[in-house]
C-alpha cells in the first residue's frame, strides 16, 4: 500500500512538473514571439501562430506521400518517379486495367502504330553514332540514353561514385557538370564528357581564364571522350552556377580551384565570348588543345538568337561548327537556382528541339552537329518523343537521381539531402551504398534503353533513331491529335 501511494504520488507529481513546465516554455516562447518584429502572425498570436508554419511544413510532406494523385505532382510525379524506381530495381514496368495518365491533355505525344510492325527478328539494337569525324580523337557513342551534368559539388562524392559505376555497366556516357573532374568520376572507369562552365571549374587559372596546361591534363585521361562548353542550362539560363558555401568542402575546393567554404558563384557567361563568331573561336581553341569532340550546351531562348549560330557557321565553315549541341528546355535543373529562372525563363524542350533541329537540317547539318535534348526527359515515352523529333541522344539528370534513391524532397540546395545524392553531411551520405546504387544506375539506363526500343518497334522501324515525326501524333485543344510533322514541318536540307 505504501509503494502504490509512493509512485501515485510521485506521478502526480511529475504530471505537475511536466505541465509547469509546459507552461513555462509557453510563457518564454509567447514573450519571445510578441517581442520579434520578422513575423507578424507570431506576433499577433505567440505561440499559437508557430502552428502555422508547422503544418505548412507537414502538408509538402502529406501531399506528397497521402493525398496527391499519381499524376498530379510537379516537377515529377509519382507515376513517373515510380516507374524509375522499379526499372531501377530490376522490377518488371507492365501495369494493368489501363492506363492513369490523362491522354487528352494539350501536347501530350501519341505514337502512330504501324499496322504490320517488323517481326521480332527484323528488330535491331540502336546503332553506334560517331560524333566529332573531324578531331583528332573522335567518338564513337554506344548509347542514345546518356548522363546528364551534375557537378562533383552539387551532389556527393558516394553519388558520383555509383553514377560513374553504374554508367560503365550500363555502356553510357557520364557528363561531369561544370564542377571539373574529380577522382570519383574516374573511378568507374564510364565514358566522360568533360564541361566547361563559365567559372572554367578544373581548367582555370588564378584570374578564372582558361588554362591550357590544366586542359591538355584533362584531355590526356583516356576517358573523357568529349568537352562541352556550358553556355546555359534550364535551371537558370542567364545565371551561372551557384555552389552553397557549405558545399565546399577541402576536397571540392581543390577540384574546382576556388576557396574553401566560400559561395562559388559562376559568371553568367564566357567572359572571353562575345558573340557566335567568339564562341566558334573557343570551339575550336578547346578542340584543337585537347583533339577530342567539342560541343556547347544552352538553353534556348528564341528562333533569331539561336539562327545565328548557324549563320556563323555558314560563314565560317563546317569545319569550325561545334560537334555537337546539348540542348536543354527551361524545364529543367537539379541545382540551386532563383526562382523566377527556373519558372519563368527559357524555352521548354518540347518547343525548343524541333525548332533547333529544323534550322540545323536547313543549313544541311544534320549529319554533322548531332543534337542532345534534354529537360525532364526520364521516361521511356519522353526519349522517343525527341529522338523522333530529332535528337540523336538524350541525357537526363534527375531521372538518375531517382534511380539513385532520391525522394524529391526539394532540399538539394540545402546540404540535407535525406538520400546522401546532394549533401556532403556524412551521416546523410552513409544512406547511399555504392555497390547497391551502381547497380540501380546500370538498370535504370538499361530499362530505358529496352522501352524505347520497343516502341521504335511498335511505329514499325528497326530502332529507335529511325523515328521521325510522322510516327508521333501531339493532342490538340480541340482533342483531337494531329501529326507532329503537320505541326512542326521537317527543314530539308538547302
Amino acid at each position: 500500500m505504501g509503494v502504490a501511494m509512493y509512485a501515485l504520488n510521485f506521478l502526480a507529481l511529475l504530471f505537475v512538473g511536466v505541465i509547469g513546465l509546459v507552461i513555462l516554455v509557453a510563457i518564454v516562447l509567447g514573450v519571445i514571439d510578441r517581442t520579434q518584429t520578422s513575423d507578424a502572425i507570431r506576433r499577433n498570436y505567440p505561440v499559437l501562430g508557430r502552428f502555422r508554419e508547422l503544418f505548412s511544413t507537414l502538408g509538402e510532406f502529406f501531399r506528397q506521400y497521402f493525398f496527391a494523385m499519381d499524376r498530379e505532382e510537379l516537377p515529377f510525379n509519382r507515376a513517373q518517379r515510380e516507374w524509375v524506381k522499379r526499372s531501377a530495381e530490376g522490377h518488371g514496368n507492365t501495369v494493368a486495367f489501363g492506363s492513369t495518365r490523362n491522354t487528352g491533355i494539350v501536347g501530350t505525344p501519341i505514337f502512330v502504330n504501324a499496322p504490320f510492325p517488323p517481326i521480332d527478328n527484323q528488330f535491331a539494337k540502336s546503332e553506334p553514332k560517331v560524333i566529332g569525324p573531324g578531331a583528332r580523337m573522335p567518338y564513337t557513342a554506344t548509347s542514345f540514353f546518356n548522363l546528364s551534368g551534375m557537378s562533383y559539388g552539387a551532389i556527393s562524392k558516394p553519388a558520383v561514385r555509383a553514377l560513374s559505376k553504374g554508367a560503365k555497366r550500363a555502356g553510357i556516357w557520364m557528363n561531369t557538370g561544370e564542377g571539373g573532374l574529380s577522382p570519383y568520376h574516374l573511378e568507374g572507369g564510364c565514358d566522360i564528357v568533360f564541361q566547361i562552365g563559365t567559372a572554367k571549374y578544373g581548367v582555370r587559372n588564378a584570374n578564372g581564364r582558361l588554362d591550357e596546361d590544366k586542359l591538355r591534363d584533362i584531355a590526356a585521361h583516356e576517358t573523357v571522350r568529349m568537352f562541352e562548353i556550358k553556355l546555359s542550362q534550364g535551371a537558370k539560363p542567364g545565371k551561372g552556377g551557384i555552389l552553397p558555401g557549405e558545399k565546399v568542402t577541402i576536397e571540392i575546393a581543390q577540384v574546382r580551384g576556388i576557396p574553401v567554404g566560400k559561395d562559388s558563384i559562376s559568371p553568367n557567361r564566357h567572359e572571353e565570348v562575345d558573340d557566335w563568331d567568339d564562341l566558334l573561336t573557343m570551339i575550336d581553341r578547346v578542340r584543337q588543345i585537347t583533339g577530342k569532340p567539342t560541343g556547347i550546351k544552352m538553353c534556348v531562348g528564341s528562333e533569331e538568337g539561336v539562327a545565328g549560330l548557324f549563320d556563323a557557321i555558314a560563314a565560317r565553315g563546317v569545319d569550325a561548327a561545334p560537334d555537337f549541341i546539348t540542348l536543354d528546355g527551361g524545364e529543367g535543373g537539379t541545382g540551386a537556382a532563383p526562382m523566377p529562372l527556373i519558372d519563368l525563363v527559357g524555352m521548354s524542350i518540347r518547343e525548343a528541339l524541333p525548332m533547333v533541329a529544323n534550322i540545323r537540317n536547313a543549313h544541311g547539318l544534320r549529319d554533322r552537329i548531332p543534337l542532345v535534348a534534354s529537360g525532364k526527359l526520364v521516361n521511356p515515352g519522353d526519349v522517343a518523343w525527341a529522338l523522333a523529333t530529332g535528337a540523336d541522344f538524350v541525357t537526363s539528370a534527375r531521372g538518375f537521381m531517382f534511380a539513385l534513391g532520391c525522394i524529391q524532397a526539394l532540399k538539394c540546395n540545402r546540404n540535407t539531402c535525406p538520400t546522401g545524392i546532394t549533401t556532403h553531411n556524412p551521416r546523410f551520405q552513409s544512406g547511399l551504398v555504392v555497390e547497391d546504387k551502381e547497380l540501380r544506375v546500370a538498370a535504370y539506363a538499361k530499362e530505358i534503353i529496352k522501352e524505347v526500343e520497343t516502341i521504335a518497334h511498335s511505329v514499325g522501324v528497326a530502332e529507335p533513331r529511325l523515328m521521325r515525326r510522322i510516327h508521333v501524333r501531339v493532342v490538340q485543344p480541340d482533342g483531337r491529335s494531329i501529326l507532329m510533322s503537320e505541326l512542326w514541318p521537317q527543314s530539308v536540307s538547302v
